[in-house]
Order: C-alpha cells, then sequence, then structure tokens
C-alpha cells in the first residue's frame, strides 16, 4: 500500500511543479512583452532611469544663487509653454535660490538639483568633485558654460554725502560700506577679487592691496550678510551703510522697480562670470536628463539672453551689446579684468578664500 500511495504522490507533486513552472514562464513571457518600451528607452552607460520623455509631467530642480531669481521667473514659464508645444509634456520647477556657497553645499549634501547656475565655476568644480557632476560640463554648452554676466556697482546715498566715487574711496575713515561675506556668497568673492583687482591696477602691488582690502574688511565693514539680496536689503530697506557693492544687474533691477538707486560702474573692474551645469548623477537618477539640458540649452538662446538682459544681466554675447539700447543700459568698462588674469578660480580660492587664507587672516583683524 505504501508504495502506491507514494508513487501517487510523486505523480501529483510533479504535475503540480510543471504547471508551476508553464505559469511562471507564462508570465514571465507576459511582463517582458509588457516592459519592452521601457528596455527600448534611451538611457546612458551609467544605469540612468528612462528619460522623462516617457512621462506625462516632468519636475526639475533647479538651484541657483540669489539674483538670478527675477531672470528665471521670467524665463522659466517661457520654457514651459516652448516644451509643451513641442513635446506634449508638462514641466514644473522647483526653483531654490540662496547664496551660492550655500547652495553649492547644500548640492553636494543631498539637495537633488537637477541644475545649477552659480555664481562663480569654482562652485560648479566643487560639485564636480563630489562625483555629481562629469569632468567637461563646460564644454557641454555655449560659451564655456557661462550663461549670465555681471559687473560689480557701488552704489551710493542719495546725494553722495560721502563723496563716494571710486573703489579706492571705500578705504576712507568713516566710510560704512556693505557687502555679503565671501565664505557664504559667490558675488561676495567677487566683490573681494574686484577691490583688491582695484588697488592692484592703481600700481601698488600686492602690499598696497593687502592693505586696503584689510582696512576695508576690518574697519569699514560693519557686517557680511549672507548674500548678495540680504546686502542690498540692509543697504535699501534697513538703511545701513554709506556704500554697497553689488551686482550691475541687482541695481539694475531695483531701479525698474521704482527704486531710486544713485551708482556708479567704476572704469577699474572685473568681468562677472557666472555658469550653469546640469547635475549629472541626479538628472540620471530622477530620469530628467533631456529636459534639464533642454532648459539649459534654451538659457543661451537670444529669447531667453533677452530676459537676462532685461532684469540686468550684461549679455554673454559682447556683440549684442553693439545696440544702442544695451550700449545706454551697460556702459562700456575701460579697464576690466577677469578672474583668468588671477590664475583662475583653484588659485583665487587658494589664495584669498581656503581655510586660513588671505580673507580669514583679515577677518581675524576685525575690530
Amino acid at each position: 500500500m505504501w508504495p502506491d500511495i507514494w508513487n501517487r504522490w510523486k505523480r501529483t507533486s510533479l504535475r503540480s511543479f510543471v504547471s508551476l513552472f508553464l505559469v511562471g514562464v507564462i508570465l514571465s513571457v507576459a511582463i517582458a512583452s509588457c516592459g519592452g518600451g521601457q528596455n527600448a528607452t534611451t538611457t546612458n552607460g551609467s544605469g540612468a532611469s528612462p528619460v522623462a520623455a516617457s512621462k506625462q509631467d516632468v519636475e526639475l530642480t533647479l538651484v541657483s544663487f540669489a539674483v538670478t531669481k527675477a531672470a528665471h521667473d521670467a524665463i522659466i514659464p517661457k520654457f514651459v509653454e516652448k516644451w509643451k508645444q513641442e513635446h506634449n509634456q508638462n514641466v514644473t520647477f522647483r526653483p531654490s535660490y540662496g547664496g551660492s556657497g550655500s547652495q553649492t553645499r547644500a548640492v553636494i549634501d543631498g539637495l537633488e538639483a537637477d541644475i545649477v547656475h552659480l555664481a562663480l565655476a569654482l562652485d560648479v568644480k566643487r560639485i564636480e568633485q563630489a562625483g555629481l557632476i562629469q569632468p567637461g560640463w563646460e564644454k557641454e554648452v555655449a560659451n564655456n558654460g557661462i550663461v549670465s554676466k555681471s559687473v560689480a556697482a557701488l552704489i551710493t546715498r542719495e546725494g553722495n554725502p560721502k563723496n563716494i566715487k571710486t573703489w579706492d574711496d571705500l578705504g576712507k575713515d568713516g566710510v560704512q560700506v556693505i557687502t555679503a561675506d565671501p565664505k557664504t556668497s559667490g558675488i561676495a568673492r567677487w566683490n573681494f577679487l574686484t577691490l583688491w583687482n582695484a588697488a592692484i591696477q592703481s600700481g601698488g602691488g600686492e602690499e598696497k592691496a593687502l592693505d586696503f582690502v584689510t582696512k576695508v574688511y576690518t574697519k569699514n565693514v560693519p557686517l557680511l550678510s549672507k548674500d548678495a539680496r540680504e546686502a542690498t536689503d540692509a543697504f535699501f530697506k534697513q538703511g545701513q551703510g554709506d556704500a554697497l557693492i553689488n551686482y550691475e544687474n541687482e541695481i539694475l533691477l531695483a531701479s525698474q522697480q521704482g527704486q531710486k538707486v544713485n551708482y556708479t560702474i567704476p572704469s577699474v573692474n572685473i568681468s562677472i562670470d557666472n555658469p550653469i551645469a546640469v547635475v549629472d548623477r541626479n538628472v540620471d537618477k530622477h530620469g530628467t536628463r533631456e529636459v534639464a539640458q533642454a532648459f539649459v540649452e534654451y538659457l543661451f538662446t537670444p529669447e531667453a539672453q533677452a530676459e537676462f538682459a532685461r532684469i540686468g544681466f550684461r549679455p554673454v554675447d559682447e556683440a549684442k551689446l553693439q545696440t544702442k539700447e544695451l550700449a545706454d543700459k551697460y556702459p562700456k568698462v575701460e579697464r576690466l579684468a577677469s578672474v583668468a588674469d588671477y590664475g583662475g578660480w583653484d588659485a583665487v580660492q587658494k589664495k584669498f578664500f581656503d581655510d586660513g587664507a588671505i580673507f580669514d587672516q583679515i577677518q581675524s583683524k576685525r575690530r
């Protein structure tokens, strides 16, 4: 009896196993067939998610420095409409604005930006060194990745009671200067370099330049704001300081908003170049590379550059300044230096802004 029972049990188990195996095969084929569209979707070699074109809606996180907000507020809706017309896909943006240094640290620490538009190339380089952006990002788009430009402006009170006309005047006794903190703000590093460059251009050499910036920052700067927007608010809304150093575009924007601004663009100045880049690791994770890259490229189009120029940024294409309207709005700077004149951002950062470098040494002397 037991042998018969055992044989019947084995035959039943075998039939059950075969049935389950066939069901599994059929399900596997069906799933593979349904998933064929995703398998055919183009991805890059790093194991990226399917491109955003497979989705009905796409969300992009744009991380930028504070004073670009007005420009992006004008440009983003134009891109969204254009993309919808061409791809029948809805794109929404989650923008984040703040000091360029703070924004850079936030991205490195986990803020999943798809795109970064920062105040200086060094900040993008830091994100690259953290493994989030692939080397060569500046070659992926036009103009070595520089999408917006400005120069430093010198703003004074109405009537200019302290008779401040040049960068040298910021070192005078009794003059209070408002600027942002180079440790958190990209524009503040540009401001510092502007003052250093002015001293160098006067023919005094590095010793004179060090004495000049030391006096300004230890005796004449009452506070260091977190970013350029806070510096602007401290000067205009809170009435602090006799002079403000800021982007020309920030001052033009304030003028457009009805604020009366007394300012000059000193003939000794520095080209403030702001880069943009796609954050490779994040767009591959989110499946947003196609849309993110398209937005970055759109920012270089005449339509987008016109919005930058309207808000107060100088066109990245210098030939565009030849129009009378732009020439009147953006006066030519006779002695315009660049960061390359000081060895590039790696050298500038090491010399001036690394921990224990010149700026920290100056700050240790603050009264």
